[in-house]
């Protein structure tokens, strides 16, 4: 099976002082989406790998590049590189803060507008869905859950927004244990997902293991590049 590293990104910021954590700055960024061009590495969007059936089908040096909770700063500062370097990214929308800020956290940043949604360049970035409203999905009830997912389909066909149908948990969180973790992923393929997008921090074999299941590298923002190469080969580095 071939190995394919899915990255995660949230907030980035002009300010190199602040790139710590959560939030990376365009300069680190920038140098991790280089070296991603120069070494060869193709990009994939989600869907397009669900049409792969075997691995053999997916170059050596693959990887997807996630972005969480779609902050107007990634609009800003992250198609630009995206653009500048050929490369494919996800974007997981929180539909209830869409045009709003980040209420779940403490609500100092803004997301995008609805209109900037349906006008990002889906050449380089495609939509996928981050629960309605930032739930952890591992603290909430079957039922609770299924009114999220059905939130989250109302906001899509009610303003026609082109999202696809894979799913990034809010914190990676997920029921691990049965029954939970059946009624967990009944539900999601009842609401159409097909893929489901935890933590982890480590590489995924492809064709997927568990598709409710994958697994996703966290990129902070102190990630030097020497640490990004290793996490890209690696994933989770102890050393560190």
């Amino acid at each position: 099976m071939a190995k394919l590293p899915i990255l995660m990104y949230h907030g980035v910021t002009e300010n190199k002082a602040n790139s710590q954590g959560l939030i990376i700055s365009k300069e680190r960024l920038e140098t991790h989406f280089k070296f991603l061009n120069s070494q060869g590495y193709k990009s994939f969007h989600l869907d397009a790998l669900h049409s792969l059936n075997s691995a053999d089908k997916l170059p050596k040096k693959s990887v997807v590049i996630t972005f969480d909770d779609v902050y107007a700063n990634q609009l800003e500062l992250v198609l630009p590189l995206l653009k500048k370097y050929n490369l494919k990214a996800t974007f997981f929308v929180p539909f209830k803060y869409v045009s709003g800020h980040d209420d779940w956290n403490e609500g100092a940043h803004p997301l995008m507008s609805l209109e900037q949604l349906k006008h990002l360049d889906s050449n380089f970035v495609q939509l996928g869905w981050h629960s309605y409203a930032h739930l952890n999905y591992g603290q909430i009830s079957d039922n609770e859950l299924r009114k999220d997912l059905k939130s989250c389909k109302d906001f899509i066909e009610d303003n026609d927004l082109d999202v696809k149908p894979y799913l990034a948990y809010p914190y990676g969180k997920f029921p691990r244990k049965s029954p939970d973790r059946q009624k967990f992923e009944d539900s999601l393929i009842e609401y159409g997902i097909v893929y489901g997008l935890r933590i982890g921090n480590r590489l995924n074999s492809f064709p997927f293991k568990d598709p409710f299941a994958i697994q996703r590298l966290d990129i902070k923002g102190e990630d030097t590049l020497t640490k990004f190469k290793l996490k890209l080969k690696l994933g989770k580095l102890k050393l560190f």
